[in-house]
């Protein structure tokens, strides 16, 4: 049986449950449109049931043990993700020379394939045994390369981690966020430095991994200008995607260049190579309790679920082949406070409404919905700001649409009337309305004309993604 939200809320225990359910329903009434006929809850499809999706979630920092991910396994496996990013953590892994411990990653791997879920590795960080200047027993960001018998020690533990995990692992990521000085010591970043350490670390891989696949950069934001370094001292030669991760307030804010600029990027250097939203969250609280990417802003949970649906369907119009969010649990220790980006609570791991708003998205948007150029015009009324996706499955039009609010300020929601393109290929047969945030289903009156429009009139806007599509596409609970 899938973790629904309502298996959730009949099952949960003490005030946390009962407070989930009453901020739940408030949200969930404050969205309905009240004229519309409703007709249920999106049905959730567990990772073991999706066959192909670039949904992934982050279950990243295992080295520093800032969660339990025992767990969270089944709550992965019922998310709807097929994928999620572990890093490898060689402080853990090696803390004696030339001896390696890997049963803890082991029970991660294993656990996760036996859910559905695909793990793909992030490679890294650094090892007090070979970098003693480190100041913290992890040497987060302590990058092997500036010394001989720390590079040694880096090629040999990736050696034994690539014959050990050959037959369960096939996607490695090198290192994270090279770019920036927190991920890059001791030295300043450097492209040069970097590409040194993938042109050394990726034929270790690949002579034990025949069908490995390499992702490179790992950015931190999107500098382009680090990027086009890379590909200068070879980096594309070595790798088969790119990653990036684009941490901003307002998902939407600069992504249409930052994606052009980034496409020109691998056009130029590396032809045919692929785009990886490799790491990317938003808090459910900010402030001086929370820390990490975007944690001095004020954040609540329900903000959350709203700005991770945006993120998800900003990478997914574009066509990324992956995306992930990060994290799959609030990381308590996290440099000596929360990093509060999970979708289960880091006290007692009960799921956040995040975590329903994506289980949602991954039902609806595995790899069965494909990208395409739908026509979405307003009727009679003045010109509105809008966001659009726009994807075809099981032969249905899909047309996601939001209004790009400042999650940060009010906003008053309002109405809409829409005259929606159809095609052979992606019809609209009996339009119903979904809200991913609440799960809601609703029957929208329509009128179709002869030239396949069809006139959807007072649908709500909202600033988060709401999706029009045909009754056949959704699964009904």
């Amino acid at each position: 049986m899938g973790f629904t939200r309502r298996r959730f809320l009949t099952t949960a225990a003490g005030s946390a449950g009962l407070a989930l359910s009453r901020a739940l329903s408030a949200s969930e009434e404050a969205n309905l449109p009240g004229t519309f006929e409703r007709l249920g809850r999106v049905a959730p499809a567990a990772g073991r049931d999706i066959q192909a999706s670039p949904l992934s979630v982050g279950f990243e920092v295992l080295d520093r043990r800032c969660f339990d991910p025992a767990r969270a396994y089944a709550l992965v496996a019922d998310l709807g993700v097929k994928w999620a990013r572990c890093q490898t953590g060689w402080c853990r892994c090696e803390t004696v020379k030339g001896t390696y411990d890997f049963a803890w990653l082991d029970a991660v791997v294993d656990a996760l394939l036996a859910g559905g879920v695909t793990p793909w590795f992030n490679l890294g960080y650094g090892n007090r045994l070979y970098t003693p200047d480190a100041p913290d027993d992890f040497a987060v960001g302590w990058a092997p390369v500036f010394s001989e018998e720390a590079l040694a020690g880096w090629l040999r533990f990736t050696e034994h981690l690539a014959r050990h995990f050959k037959d369960r692992v096939r996607h490695w990521e090198i290192w994270n966020e090279p770019n920036i000085s927190h991920f890059w010591q001791p030295e300043k970043p450097n492209a040069e430095d970097y590409t040194r350490l993938v042109a050394r670390t990726a034929p270790v891989i690949r002579e034990h991994i025949a069908d490995s696949y390499l992702i490179g950069a790992a950015l931190a934001g999107v500098r382009i200008d680090y990027l086009n370094a890379c590909f200068e001292q070879g980096l594309g030669g070595f790798v088969d995607a790119i990653s990036y991760h684009p941490y901003r307030a307002i998902p939407e804010e600069g992504y249409d260049r930052d994606m052009t600029a980034l496409r020109e990027s691998i056009a130029t250097y590396a032809p045919g190579r692929k785009l990886w939203q490799g790491e990317n969250g938003c808090p459910s609280v900010g402030g001086p309790e929370s820390t990490g990417a975007l944690s001095q802003l004020e954040w609540d949970e329900t903000r959350q679920a709203k700005w991770l649906l945006r993120r998800i369907l900003l990478d997914l119009r574009y066509g990324v082949e992956l995306t992930s969010y990060y994290h799959t649990v609030d990381l308590v220790g996290y440099r000596g406070k929360t990093n509060y980006k999970g979708l289960l609570r880091g006290k007692d791991y009960t799921p956040k409404p995040s975590y329903f708003a994506y289980q949602c998205l991954c039902a609806l948007l595995d790899a069965t919905a494909r990208p395409t150029e739908l026509r979405l015009e307003l009727i009679g009324q003045e010109k509105v700001q809008l966001q659009e996706a726009h994807f075809t499955r099981k032969g249905e039009a899909v047309y996601a649409y939001w209004f790009p609010a400042d999650l940060q300020k009010p906003w008053q929601p309002r109405t809409l009337s829409m005259m929606l393109g159809t095609r052979e290929d992606a019809l609209l047969d009996d339009p119903v309305l979904v809200d991913p945030l609440s799960q809601e289903i609703f029957r929208l009156p329509s009128a179709k004309h002869s030239d396949g429009t069809v006139i959807v009139e007072n649908v709500p806007l909202r600033d988060y993604p709401l999706l029009i599509t045909g009754a056949r596409a959704v699964p009904v609970a």
